[in-house]
Protein backbone atom coordinates (compact mmCIF):
# COMPACT_ATOMS: atom_id res chain seq x y z
CA UNK A 1 0.00 0.00 0.00
CA UNK A 2 2.00 3.50 -1.22
CA UNK A 3 2.05 6.36 1.42
CA UNK A 4 0.25 9.55 0.55
CA UNK A 5 2.77 12.17 1.05
CA UNK A 6 2.11 15.16 2.40
CA UNK A 7 4.29 18.34 1.47
CA UNK A 8 7.36 18.34 3.90
CA UNK A 9 7.04 14.38 4.75
CA UNK A 10 10.02 12.64 4.82
CA UNK A 11 10.43 8.56 4.70
CA UNK A 12 12.61 5.97 4.33
CA UNK A 13 12.79 3.92 1.04
CA UNK A 14 13.39 0.50 3.13
CA UNK A 15 11.24 0.77 5.55
CA UNK A 16 7.91 1.93 3.03
CA UNK A 17 9.25 -0.75 0.38
CA UNK A 18 9.61 -3.78 3.60
CA UNK A 19 13.04 -4.31 1.80
CA UNK A 20 15.80 -2.61 0.13
CA UNK A 21 15.09 -0.96 -2.77
CA UNK A 22 17.61 -1.05 -5.40
CA UNK A 23 15.73 0.11 -8.41
CA UNK A 24 13.39 2.34 -8.53
CA UNK A 25 11.10 4.79 -11.10
CA UNK A 26 9.90 8.23 -10.59
CA UNK A 27 6.98 9.02 -12.28
CA UNK A 28 5.32 12.01 -12.83
CA UNK A 29 1.82 12.83 -14.40
CA UNK A 30 -0.53 15.65 -15.33
CA UNK A 31 -3.42 16.69 -17.18
CA UNK A 32 -4.11 19.81 -19.10
CA UNK A 33 -7.13 21.37 -17.89
CA UNK A 34 -10.33 20.83 -19.51
CA UNK A 35 -11.76 23.92 -20.99
CA UNK A 36 -14.93 25.03 -21.72
CA UNK A 37 -14.82 26.22 -24.88
CA UNK A 38 -12.48 24.53 -27.59
CA UNK A 39 -8.81 26.16 -26.48
CA UNK A 40 -7.38 23.87 -24.51
CA UNK A 41 -9.05 20.86 -26.09
CA UNK A 42 -8.80 21.96 -29.72
CA UNK A 43 -5.20 22.60 -28.82
CA UNK A 44 -5.07 18.52 -27.74
CA UNK A 45 -6.72 17.17 -30.35
CA UNK A 46 -5.70 18.48 -33.80
CA UNK A 47 -6.51 22.24 -33.28
CA UNK A 48 -2.89 23.40 -33.82
CA UNK A 49 -1.17 22.29 -30.85
CA UNK A 50 -0.51 26.25 -29.40
CA UNK A 51 -2.23 25.22 -26.18
CA UNK A 52 -0.64 21.61 -25.41
CA UNK A 53 1.31 21.86 -22.11
CA UNK A 54 4.75 20.68 -22.41
CA UNK A 55 5.80 19.85 -18.27
CA UNK A 56 9.45 18.51 -18.36
CA UNK A 57 10.57 16.67 -15.52
CA UNK A 58 14.13 16.83 -14.59
CA UNK A 59 16.09 15.15 -12.20
CA UNK A 60 19.52 17.15 -10.76
CA UNK A 61 22.40 15.43 -8.79
CA UNK A 62 23.88 17.11 -5.96
CA UNK A 63 27.51 16.21 -3.94
CA UNK A 64 28.16 16.87 -0.38
CA UNK A 65 29.27 19.99 -1.18
CA UNK A 66 25.77 21.08 -2.74
CA UNK A 67 27.41 21.26 -6.28
CA UNK A 68 25.48 20.26 -9.37
CA UNK A 69 27.18 16.94 -10.71
CA UNK A 70 24.76 16.42 -13.59
CA UNK A 71 20.65 17.57 -14.67
CA UNK A 72 18.84 14.82 -16.20
CA UNK A 73 16.19 16.01 -18.41
CA UNK A 74 14.22 15.50 -22.16
CA UNK A 75 17.95 16.88 -23.71
CA UNK A 76 20.39 14.56 -21.64
CA UNK A 77 18.63 10.97 -20.95
CA UNK A 78 21.15 9.28 -19.18
CA UNK A 79 23.59 9.64 -16.39
CA UNK A 80 27.52 9.60 -17.30
CA UNK A 81 27.88 6.68 -14.97
CA UNK A 82 24.17 5.11 -16.24
CA UNK A 83 22.41 4.88 -12.91
CA UNK A 84 19.94 7.38 -13.96
CA UNK A 85 17.65 6.78 -17.19
CA UNK A 86 15.28 9.55 -18.42
CA UNK A 87 12.61 7.66 -20.89
CA UNK A 88 11.75 10.04 -22.77
CA UNK A 89 10.38 13.79 -23.52
CA UNK A 90 5.95 13.60 -23.20
CA UNK A 91 4.68 16.86 -24.81
CA UNK A 92 1.23 17.03 -24.44
CA UNK A 93 0.12 15.07 -20.71
CA UNK A 94 -2.13 13.08 -22.77
CA UNK A 95 -3.41 9.91 -21.76
CA UNK A 96 -3.48 8.17 -18.21
CA UNK A 97 -1.05 6.53 -16.26
CA UNK A 98 2.62 8.39 -15.86
CA UNK A 99 3.59 11.08 -18.90
CA UNK A 100 7.49 11.21 -18.21
CA UNK A 101 9.53 8.76 -15.68
CA UNK A 102 12.92 8.69 -14.64
CA UNK A 103 14.32 5.14 -13.69
CA UNK A 104 17.08 5.33 -10.80
CA UNK A 105 18.99 2.25 -9.80
CA UNK A 106 19.94 3.46 -6.12
CA UNK A 107 22.42 0.67 -6.01
CA UNK A 108 25.20 2.19 -8.66
CA UNK A 109 24.36 6.03 -7.63
CA UNK A 110 27.96 6.83 -7.24
CA UNK A 111 29.04 7.37 -3.21
CA UNK A 112 29.92 11.20 -3.68
CA UNK A 113 25.83 12.31 -5.06
CA UNK A 114 24.03 12.67 -1.97
CA UNK A 115 20.34 13.75 -3.14
CA UNK A 116 18.94 13.48 -6.33
CA UNK A 117 16.09 16.08 -6.44
CA UNK A 118 13.50 15.97 -9.13
CA UNK A 119 11.51 18.79 -10.80
CA UNK A 120 8.42 19.90 -13.52
CA UNK A 121 9.01 22.91 -15.09
CA UNK A 122 6.26 24.14 -18.05
CA UNK A 123 8.43 23.89 -21.02
CA UNK A 124 5.62 25.98 -22.87
CA UNK A 125 5.20 28.53 -20.53
CA UNK A 126 1.65 27.73 -18.83
CA UNK A 127 1.04 28.04 -15.47
CA UNK A 128 -0.18 25.61 -13.51
CA UNK A 129 -3.55 27.38 -13.71
CA UNK A 130 -3.98 25.27 -16.47
CA UNK A 131 -2.78 21.81 -15.22
CA UNK A 132 -4.64 19.66 -13.08
CA UNK A 133 -4.31 15.67 -11.66
CA UNK A 134 0.02 16.11 -11.31
CA UNK A 135 1.58 13.80 -9.27
CA UNK A 136 5.19 12.10 -8.15
CA UNK A 137 4.93 8.60 -7.51
CA UNK A 138 7.94 6.19 -6.27
CA UNK A 139 7.70 2.63 -7.93
CA UNK A 140 9.78 -0.31 -6.96
CA UNK A 141 10.90 -1.22 -10.52
CA UNK A 142 11.34 -5.18 -9.33
CA UNK A 143 7.91 -5.47 -8.12
CA UNK A 144 6.33 -2.78 -9.64
CA UNK A 145 4.69 -1.70 -6.35
CA UNK A 146 4.06 1.76 -5.99
CA UNK A 147 5.83 2.58 -2.45
CA UNK A 148 4.92 6.89 -2.46
CA UNK A 149 2.75 9.06 -3.73
CA UNK A 150 2.85 12.95 -3.66
CA UNK A 151 -0.21 14.86 -5.28
CA UNK A 152 -0.59 18.29 -6.26
CA UNK A 153 -2.74 20.40 -4.98
CA UNK A 154 -1.56 23.73 -5.61
CA UNK A 155 -2.54 25.08 -8.76
CA UNK A 156 -1.46 29.10 -9.20
CA UNK A 157 0.34 31.18 -11.41
CA UNK A 158 3.57 29.18 -10.88
CA UNK A 159 5.62 27.54 -13.83
CA UNK A 160 7.34 24.80 -12.05
CA UNK A 161 7.40 23.01 -8.91
CA UNK A 162 10.71 21.69 -7.39
CA UNK A 163 8.99 17.82 -6.83
CA UNK A 164 10.77 15.62 -4.01
CA UNK A 165 14.59 14.34 -3.17
CA UNK A 166 15.38 11.44 -2.88
CA UNK A 167 18.51 11.57 -0.70
CA UNK A 168 21.06 9.54 1.70
CA UNK A 169 21.10 9.30 5.38
CA UNK A 170 22.85 7.37 7.34
CA UNK A 171 23.33 5.37 4.58
CA UNK A 172 19.75 4.34 3.57
CA UNK A 173 17.93 6.48 0.78
CA UNK A 174 15.04 8.32 2.05
CA UNK A 175 12.90 10.97 0.05
CA UNK A 176 11.17 14.07 0.80
CA UNK A 177 7.93 15.67 -0.69
CA UNK A 178 9.32 19.20 -1.14
CA UNK A 179 6.04 20.31 -3.08
CA UNK A 180 7.19 23.83 -3.30
CA UNK A 181 6.65 26.37 -6.47
CA UNK A 182 8.99 28.12 -8.46
CA UNK A 183 9.41 29.75 -12.12
CA UNK A 184 11.03 28.92 -15.27
CA UNK A 185 10.31 27.21 -18.26
CA UNK A 186 13.98 24.95 -17.48
CA UNK A 187 15.71 23.66 -14.69
CA UNK A 188 18.50 26.00 -14.69
CA UNK A 189 16.34 28.73 -13.43
CA UNK A 190 15.30 26.44 -10.12
CA UNK A 191 18.56 25.94 -9.18
CA UNK A 192 19.05 28.66 -6.94
CA UNK A 193 16.05 27.46 -5.13
CA UNK A 194 16.72 23.80 -4.91
CA UNK A 195 19.73 24.78 -3.41
CA UNK A 196 17.58 26.01 -0.26
CA UNK A 197 16.51 22.62 0.15
CA UNK A 198 19.80 20.41 0.58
Amino acid sequence: MAINLQKGQKISLSKESGGNLSKVVMGLGWDAKKSGGGGLLGGLFGGGGSDAIDLDASCVLFDDNNKVVETIYFGHLKSRDGSIVHTGDNRTGAGDGDDEQIIVELDKVPASIKALVFTVNSYTGQTFDSVENAYCRLVDNGSNQEVARYTLSSQGSHTAQIMAKLYRHNGEWKMHAIGENGTGRTIENLLPQIIIHL
